[in-house]
């Protein structure tokens, strides 16, 4: 589990094709390692990756063709900006929500606009995603946890203000581009539990 209050700004240092899935070496040295092990969890762009093999200021992670094709990190590549946070515990501080690292779909960037000192981003989410998505609720972007302003159809918006637009990919971000999304967890639950129909 994470918090989606993104720790620091990586990179991707190099890519491996490994009998059809991919590794990625991702660089960190803004990351605190000393509490990291083989096998611990890290969040990549909002995808929870497993570190096989650290590397003082970096790790390696199995990127499989499931994860590769359903979120956004198929299309990195070498020098790549990547968001990093490790999972949290028991000490953490739980300043953003829960986020799973399980991303739900793939959101494309429709419209960024200035508002006064913050940044509005406009973003069209997946038809099947747009009814966990609810105005003041939660939603992960890119591992970012963000408070939704706006709802209208399968889109929203949400304001990035001058802090996160700058130590997160929000200052890389483009009409256009897609990112991560994962849904607010409550949300899922309760959606299943509603359309669940016992014997």
């Amino acid at each position: 589990m994470f918090t989606g209050i993104i720790q620091t700004i990586g990179g991707v240092a190099d890519i491996q094709s490994v009998g059809g899935d991919q590794k990625f070496l991702i660089e960190a040295p803004g990351l605190d390692f000393t509490s990291v092990g083989v096998g611990d969890s890290i969040a990549v762009n909002g995808v929870c990756l497993t570190a096989v093999e650290l590397t003082g200021q970096g790790f390696w992670a199995d990127v499989s063709t499931e994860t590769l094709s359903c979120t956004t990190l198929g299309e990195l590549r070498l020098n790549s900006r990547v968001n990093l946070e490790k999972s949290l515990t028991p000490q953490t501080a739980l300043g953003g929500h829960l986020v799973s690292g399980h991303v739900d779909g793939v959101g494309s960037i429709t419209s960024i606009e200035k508002d006064a000192r913050s940044v509005r981003f406009t973003i069209a989410a997946p038809h099947d995603l747009a009814k966990f998505i609810a105005i003041k609720g939660s939603i992960c972007i890119d591992g970012t946890s963000l408070t939704v302003n706006d709802v209208q159809d399968n889109s929203f918006t949400i304001n990035i203000i001058p802090h996160t637009y700058t130590n997160t990919l929000f200052s890389d971000y483009y009409e256009g581009g897609f990112v991560n999304l994962e849904v607010d967890v409550i949300a899922r639950y309760v959606e299943r539990m509603s359309a669940y129909q016992p014997r």
